[in-house]
């Protein structure tokens, strides 16, 4: 038997025969013979043509079998299939090196999909998958090749898995997934969460042939077993009812409020990165968004999104959410997220650099835009704003000036809108410092503590190699958080966390006698966060008579 390690992408216990599927490489291709220029340009039209009416069909049936968002992934790469970066540059190869059209549509995907991946901004890196999926998908249709069915219950293996090889596949014949590679946020994830499929990532798994071995998965240890013996068998199918266990426990929870013992009441709210993500939102009883990363409107894109798109995209949460309140982030690009198209300087540390309001501020024009979508959206649902990256009373106060001009340009020009309360993030020294004077000028906070321990501590948090030195419970954070809290109450408004930390149950009762109002998790975290604040051992008699 051989155990090893990984992450959960999807929690959950299985046990089942292995079926391997291999990503297909340029050596796969060594007996593709070129023809001529002429003909392998009308192999690759072929091929293109094939490829889409493949995808049409498949995001037809994850529409029908998955849902809607769902298949929105698959049209995407339809759409991708018509962008000239990927058929220019086949074509170019077809014409430059004389060789095939399969194995220059998987070159280009090869080449493309380690450009994504060198990059610092983790959505576009994810993105690589995609690249690798649409251009395999072509070089299959080329040569007519087919993907890897399943015919019976098995445990999916492999390197990494693209978005139409997770949907394509029987769910009722799918007992769990396990990757060597892969990201909590890659398609494949997601929709490996949203079809609720057992799942590790960045596995250990040996580099050797696995199909038709037996191997198990236990995801809260985030361990996998490959061989098991009969004692390891036993131990996984008592984990798995301990689970199924677990899991209708957790159900039991939805629609109770979230209030602790003590009486101090905590909305448990989900963060999303796009529209596609509601549904979990919905289905873990979230009270409402305490994020919305409005910013992947943005990322991925040639050009800047426009304001009908923008507004579609709100005005669908918001009246999907049916009067829940959902907040959203205006564009948070600069550092680790990357729009190409805003041509912003290269500088020697983005981090401190050109990015969320200070873009917002500068290029008023892309900041008007997504005002006036977010008000017309306003009035679809409960939306409020928020704005990131505020270091100072005056960045609140300009922004604030635009959104002046955005409602009278809207009720000069007679259109429908309603404005939204205007809320900051807090994830900056300064603004910690100076949430006494910010709140008298907003609505609410939200703390980020993602950066806000960041520049508080003087660490990377991508920097894998200063791990040792990274500590979300660091005393000055935490004085930070009391201090961030205790000003926001004495103002009269309220507070929130919306950072990975809202999720560490560890610290729950720490947020609960600061007197935070709101905590906003990943969905499947909801009910988990509302069943500790449920037993809560908090001592809040202090918070609560000082609100």
């Amino acid at each position: 038997m051989i155990t090893g390690k990984g992450r959960t992408a999807c929690q959950g216990v299985a046990i089942g025969t292995i079926l391997e599927i291999e990503a297909p490489t340029v050596s796969d291709l060594s007996n593709d013979a070129y023809m001529s220029v002429e003909q392998e340009l009308e192999l690759l039209q072929e091929g293109l043509a094939c490829a889409a009416t493949e995808l049409e069909e498949l995001a037809a049936k994850t529409r029908e079998q998955v849902g809607e968002d769902e298949a929105e992934i698959l049209e995407m790469q339809r759409m991708m299939l018509d962008d000239p970066d990927i058929c220019d540059a086949i074509i170019a190869k077809i014409k430059k090196g004389a060789i095939s059209a399969s194995k220059a549509a998987i070159e280009v995907g090869i080449e493309q999909a380690r450009e994504f991946e060198a990059l610092d901004d983790q959505y576009m890196r994810e993105r690589a998958a995609d690249v690798k999926d649409v251009t395999s998908r072509i070089s299959r249709a080329i040569l007519g090749t087919n993907v890897v069915t399943l015919t019976e219950p098995s445990i999916i293996v492999a390197d990494d898995l693209t978005p139409s090889q997770t949907v394509a596949f029987d769910r009722k014949l799918i007992l769990g997934f396990v990757l060597r590679k892969g990201t909590m946020n890659s398609h494949a994830s997601i929709l490996a969460r949203t079809m609720n499929i057992p799942s590790l990532i960045n596995t250990e798994l040996p580099d050797e042939p696995l199909n038709g071995r037996i191997l198990a998965l236990d995801t809260e240890a985030q361990t996998f077993y490959l061989d098991p013996d009969s004692e390891t068998i036993e131990h996984i199918m008592e984990a798995k009812d301990r689970f199924y266990a677990r899991q209708m426990q957790l159900l039991k929870l939805r629609g109770k409020e979230t209030v602790a013992p003590c009486g101090h009441r905590v909305k448990a709210f989900a963060n999303i990165g796009r529209p596609d993500d509601v549904e979990a939102v919905l289905e873990n009883d979230a009270e409402g968004i305490g994020l919305y990363r409005s910013e992947f409107l943005y990322i991925g894109k040639e050009t800047y999104p426009s304001e009908e798109e923008q507004y579609r995209a709100y005005a669908k949460v918001a009246s999907t959410m049916n009067g829940k309140l959902v907040i959203i982030r205006t564009l948070d690009i600069g550092a680790d997220k990357v729009a190409h198209y805003f041509n912003l300087p290269e500088e020697e540390n983005p981090a401190l650099g050109m990015r969320a309001i200070r873009i917002c501020l500068t290029r008023p024009e892309i900041f008007k835009t997504q005002l006036r979508a977010l008000y017309r959206a306003a009035a679809r649902g409960n939306i409020a704003i928020m704005l990131p990256m505020i270091t100072s009373v005056d960045e609140v106060l300009k922004a604030k000036a635009i959104c002046a001009e955005v409602e009278q340009e809207l009720k000069n020009e007679g259109i429908e809108y309603k404005v939204p309360s205007l809320g900051i993030m807090i994830e900056t020294p300064a603004a910690a410092i100076l949430s006494d004077r910010l709140a008298k000028v907003v609505d609410f906070f939200s703390v980020g503590t993602n950066d806000l321990l960041q520049y508080t501590c003087a660490i990377d948090r991508q920097n894998q190699t200063l791990g040792d030195f990274y500590d979300p419970h660091h005393p000055a954070l935490l004085e930070f958080l009391r201090i961030i809290a205790k000003n926001a109450h004495d103002n009269g408004i309220w507070v929130g966390i919306c950072g990975e930390l809202g999720g560490d149950l560890e610290l729950t009762d720490t947020f609960i006698e600061y007197g935070y109002d709101e905590l906003s998790v990943s969905p499947s975290a909801v009910l988990p966060l509302r069943e500790k604040v449920l037993k809560s051992k908090a001592q809040c008699k202090n918070i609560l008579s000082s609100k």
